[in-house]
């Protein structure tokens, strides 16, 4: 397939780089680097394990309910925060 393609200059570069060093033609580097990139790109990626948080005691709860504010501030910060 021929097809046109613009390259970013830092693309062009490492591209013509590579091709310098293995001593190909620049089609056969653009395709390897397609064909690595791609590889690469449409792996599947490994599942996150999902996040577990790990329970802690807080022993017996003090106050009966919160529907009395009064008792629950009494309990949390003693009889004098009136």
């Amino acid at each position: 397939m021929r097809t046109t393609l613009t390259l970013d200059d830092d693309v062009a570069a490492l591209l013509e780089r590579a091709r310098k060093s293995r001593g190909t033609n620049f089609k056969t580097i653009v395709n390897e680097a397609l064909r690595q990139g791609l590889r690469e790109m449409t792996k599947p990626s490994g599942r996150a394990k999902p996040y577990q948080t790990r329970e802690a005691n807080l022993g017996r709860c003090l106050v009966a309910g919160i529907d009395d504010i009064s008792e629950a501030l009494a309990v949390a910060e003693g009889e004098h925060f009136r």
